[in-house]
């Protein structure tokens, strides 16, 4: 004899379920069925319309594996009324998004939303007057069991959720996923701070800082969707791996307006088709560049050489040089851009062509001066005194005219540091010259000298800890009206220009004022890698406090000798054995005979970046790349290897420490020649 479904909570559960997914397929085709012909005046506004239906038709998806919601509230009085006499208290469920039935009254409230955030921060100390938090589990798309919290009830005694353990150790296959079923407090923090300031996010590996700074993205389009629909928002990742693996967070939420780039991407200015040594782009990347560049930019305004004579009809008007020359300091002094005071010029010469006229009695408009403005005496004289300035060009002449940089360095570079960044052999154009990725920054910052770069209003950067000050810059001109969110770890900080401090880091943003967050409690690295591989921190950084794993399970973890790239195949065929994805990380210069290794052994494997099926679950993961990712189970290959595939040992060191942290589940290392002695040490004690 079957339960009835109003005495078995789990049925009653299924059934808001299913009836939620309904009502988010009625919105869905109630947008689909909308009617635009009669409501727009001309075919412009019909394309946009269509495309605003067309992204809300994706924003009401409903996907099939993802729970249509993840919790539930029971508040003992309705949310602001708290305390009030005979108020009976309101259940919401929470989710990724809102749902409402026919009548507009709510069936799954958006995570983001006031009321779902004690769903997050409430406690047994602090229960923000919830009675019952209750967290769904789910086997797919399949509501399977449920967990609940009484928070007002004194007699219960505070636990650790099963069911949000078991969803942060879930294995991952496939793209990076939304994490807000398990948001922590301090995470939720970070999530809902306010728009106008910045935050920064150090964390440790799996201390989800990357999770939540796309949730802080959703959240703040959410708060403050007109603003930021104006303004836009840009979320900043390391490399085009990396935005592949994390590409499908935001629309599961909803959101599908948010553009990703990397820092190249945005100054994709010229064709990069070269490369610098470390020590070349150390100094290209270094902030004193900045200063160079407008030395050498303003050095092409020289003084007048003479008087500006304008002819109208019968009529000669003079600015005599010494007027001209004040014209040109006032504009100098102001601070403007190279580009903007250009323009301004000659309307400043027709000013003062006009001054003149209408003292010898005649009576000019806006018309005259515009044609004045644009008389060819004035357009000449602004041509030989400020003259047009392409960016690149300026950028090419003091990379390959050694007296150029040498003049307009004085005092700011070493004479060293001039010849590392000279060209040996100068190009002949800004065309066939073989820019590297340094020389492209340089060149937008040039262009930004010349005419102010947009700024949106909230970039997110991510692995931030990798960039020069030079690419801080660039960044920075992106959000000057907006704020940022920047993610990162010094420990993890694997090229030469790495950041030193966050303080430093902030200062080259132009956001000295945001607010510095430490993330230190570890939910995908299990115990005793993390363990493990924080051996390094003293090493690397310092002062770092080592993460501190908060999983249940410590997992799997084994140092093993491999002599052949065949042993090390054989883990991982171990390893494939297990539920989940597998990452191989070498590297770089090993990679490819283990994918030859690979391929003899009939194992096929992933590119970074490419999404795992059921079939292909592993990937072949060069050091240089493995930034950001995770897998249930890595085998990493020669530890040494890695340190010794670096210009210096702190930089190789702190690459080994990213890889050895890429493991949600299990890890195997394996080695042929000995491993860095800084790994068979333990680490200290930290202080009580």
């Amino acid at each position: 004899m079957s339960t009835p479904v109003h005495d078995d909570p789990l049925a009653r559960e299924r059934s808001h379920l299913g009836a939620s997914r309904s009502a988010l397929r009625a919105m869905r085709e109630d947008v689909e069925s909308l009617d635009i012909k009669d409501v727009t005046a001309n075919w412009v506004n019909a394309a946009v319309l269509e495309r605003q239906i067309e992204d809300r038709v994706k924003a009401l998806a409903d996907l099939s594996h993802t729970p249509l919601f993840f919790g539930r509230l029971d508040y003992l009085h309705p949310p602001g009324a708290a305390g009030a006499e005979g108020a009976e208290g309101e259940r919401f469920y929470i989710g990724r998004r809102h749902v409402h039935d026919a009548d507009g009254d709510p069936m799954v409230i958006d995570w983001r939303a006031p009321v779902s955030q004690p769903f997050y921060r409430a406690s047994k100390k602090e229960p923000m007057d919830v009675g019952l938090r209750r967290r769904f589990g789910y086997t797919g798309g399949e509501l399977t069991a449920y967990e609940d919290e009484h928070l007002s009830d004194p007699a219960e005694a505070e636990a650790t959720s099963r069911l949000l353990q078991r969803e942060i150790e879930r294995p991952r296959v496939g793209p990076m996923r939304d994490i807000v079923a398990t948001i922590q407090p301090e995470q939720d923090e970070i999530v809902r701070a306010g728009l106008a300031g910045s935050v920064c996010v150090q964390g440790g590996p799996g201390t989800g800082k990357t999770a939540v700074g796309l949730h802080r993205v959703a959240y703040l389009l959410y708060a403050h969707r007109e603003r930021l629909a104006r303004t836009g928002t840009l979320v900043i990742g390391p490399n085009a791996s990396f935005l592949r693996y994390i590409e499908q967070v935001l629309p599961a939420l909803g959101e599908l307006a948010v553009r990703q780039a990397t820092v190249d991407d945005l100054v994709a200015h010229v064709e990069v088709r070269g490369a610098d040594e470390a020590a070349t782009a150390v100094v290209k990347g270094d902030a004193r560049m900045a200063e160079v560049l407008r030395r050498a930019l303003y050095s092409h305004v020289t003084p007048p050489a003479e008087q500006v004579v304008v002819v109208r009809g019968s009529r000669r008007w003079r600015v005599p040089a010494d007027e001209f020359q004040e014209v040109v300091t006032e504009l100098l002094e102001r601070g403007i851009r190279y580009g903007a005071a250009r323009e301004a010029l000659p309307r400043r010469l027709a000013h003062a062509v006009l001054v003149r006229m209408e003292r010898a009695g005649e009576a000019p408009d806006d018309r005259v001066q515009d044609a004045v403005a644009r008389n060819p005496a004035v357009k000449a004289a602004v041509k030989q005194v400020w003259p047009a300035v392409d960016p690149a060009k300026l950028v090419l002449r003091l990379l390959t005219d050694a007296g150029f940089l040498a003049a307009h360095s004085a005092g700011v570079l070493t004479e060293e540091e001039r010849k590392a960044i000279l060209w040996r052999k100068p190009a002949r154009s800004v065309r066939s010259a073989k820019w590297s990725p340094a020389d492209a920054v340089l060149i937008d910052e040039a262009t930004d000298l010349i005419e102010r770069t947009h700024s949106l209003g909230h970039v997110v950067l991510d692995e931030a800890q990798d960039l020069s000050p030079m690419q801080y810059r660039a960044v920075g001109r992106r959000c000057t009206t907006g704020s940022a969110t920047v993610l990162g770890d010094l420990a993890q900080g694997t090229t030469p220009w790495a950041t030193r401090s966050w303080a430093e880091a902030l200062g080259h943003l132009g956001k000295e004022e945001a607010v510095v967050e430490e993330l230190t409690a570890g939910f995908r690295v299990p115990t005793d890698v993390i363990a493990y591989a924080s051996r390094l921190l003293p090493h690397i950084a310092p002062g770092l406090t080592p993460v501190a794993s908060v999983r249940e399970n410590p997992g799997f973890f084994e140092i093993r000798a491999a002599a052949t790239a065949a042993d090390v195949v054989a883990g991982c065929r171990e390893l494939l054995g297990r539920e989940g994805s597998t990452g191989l990380i070498a590297a770089d210069a090993r990679v490819p005979e283990l994918a030859a290794a690979l391929a003899a052994a009939g194992i096929g494997h992933l590119a970074p970046g490419e999404e795992t099926t059921r079939e292909t679950r592993l990937t072949l993961v060069p050091a240089s790349l493995a930034k950001g990712l995770e897998y249930d189970y890595v085998v990493l290959d020669e530890p040494r290897a890695v340190v010794d595939g670096e210009p210096d040992e702190r930089t190789g060191l702190r690459r080994l420490y990213v890889c050895l942290t890429r493991a949600v589940s299990g890890l195997i290392v394996t080695h042929a020649t000995e491993l860095p002695e800084q790994l068979t040490s333990e680490l200290p004690e930290q202080p009580a």
